[in-house]
């Protein structure tokens, strides 16, 4: 069988995560520089050889500069030593009429196995000739597992900022 390279539309694509700020609000941010390249037999995601995806940390949007840069600092992602966030696809595998997506998450130099459910949006041609796939993925992590550990509690005893992440992307891959 031919091996089929696909890579990331990034003009149709969005890497979106959310978090429960003084857990009665939830801020959502994204991140604008990121890359993924995935390899299949044919068409067919669930015989991928590869799924490599990464993400400029560094390119982390959260509409408020001042958290932005708080983010970047060792405090979070620390991304003067750790640029990118990664995450490496191990296996594609149905799970009813959706799919399951194993793989390896890499946040400041730790990687921890993470499994993430993916809806599969099917496979067209668009108006210019290219073959296009389309996902909507969620997942949630703790941002504690990964070294980000920064806390702070307000007089009341409410948390700032919740451990749990959720992750939300919506990705167009194009065939070539």
């Amino acid at each position: 069988m031919m091996t089929t390279k696909w890579t990331i539309d990034p003009a149709h694509s969005e890497v979106l995560f959310k978090v429960k700020h003084l857990m009665i609000t939830t801020i959502t941010g994204n991140f604008t520089d990121y890359h993924l390249d995935v390899e299949t037999e044919g068409d067919d995601f669930t015989k991928a050889a590869s799924i490599e995806f990464s993400a400029d940390a560094s390119s982390i949007y959260t509409k408020n500069e001042q958290r932005d840069n708080h983010l970047k600092s060792a405090e979070f992602f620390d991304t003067e030593r750790h640029g990118a966030i990664v995450f490496t696809g191990r296996s594609f595998e149905p799970d009813g009429e959706d799919y399951l997506l194993h793989g390896d998450l890499t946040i400041k130099g730790i990687t921890k196995p993470m499994t993430v459910d993916v809806e599969f949006g099917g496979i067209v041609t668009d108006p210019y000739g290219q073959t296009k796939a389309g996902f909507t993925v969620n997942g949630k992590i703790s941002r504690k597992e990964f070294g980000l550990t920064w806390d702070a509690v307000t007089e009341a005893g409410s948390i700032v900022v919740s451990d749990e992440i959720r992750i939300s992307c919506d990705i167009q891959l194009i065939k070539g």
